[in-house]
């Protein structure tokens, strides 16, 4: 039981060192440690502070960003049909051309056919004509073959002549 139960000695003399180095913790090293908590505190609480205001910095910024996005794609998509309308500018302005083109080359074409007809219609007046003239030569040289036919048409031409 002895183990159990200390003696009054061994109680005096460690409540004796335990007063004293609670005296001694009080007078030298409480003030300190209390100090380094109370720094230790306030540093924490600054990292907080600024770690909620980068946090709050940070949803700024992601605004900012997703603003500034949202603005890029608009001037992309209006940039896109921009090109689009000009390439489907560019595309009917040269079907247009295209169409003028076919037109005077019709045209032309018109003209050119016109004038060969109308070559062609001269000249084959002009081989009917000769035609016409060679076998009214071959008519009238059967019909004048003999002295007493042309006696007669001469005679025919001169009534003809007289009358008119």
């Amino acid at each position: 039981m002895s183990l159990i139960t200390p003696a009054f000695g061994q109680i005096f003399w460690g409540g004796l060192v335990f007063l004293i180095l609670l005296f001694l913790l009080a007078k030298l090293a409480w003030k300190p440690v209390l100090s380094a908590v109370k720094n230790r505190e306030e540093g924490i609480r600054e990292s907080i502070e600024l770690a909620a205001k980068t946090k709050a910095e940070m949803e700024t910024l992601k605004a900012q960003n997703e603003e500034l996005l949202k603005e890029a794609r608009i001037e992309r998509d209006k940039m896109i049909s921009e090109a689009s309308e000009t390439a489907k500018k560019m595309i009917a302005e040269a079907k247009e051309e295209g169409k003028a083109q076919q037109a005077k080359i019709v045209e032309d074409a018109q003209k050119v056919i016109n004038a060969e007809k109308a070559a062609a219609i001269s000249e084959l007046k002009t081989q009917v004509a000769s035609l016409s003239l060679e076998i009214a030569e071959k008519v009238i040289k059967g019909e004048l073959a003999s002295d007493d036919k042309q006696k007669a048409l001469a005679e025919q031409i001169a009534n003809d002549i007289s009358l008119n």
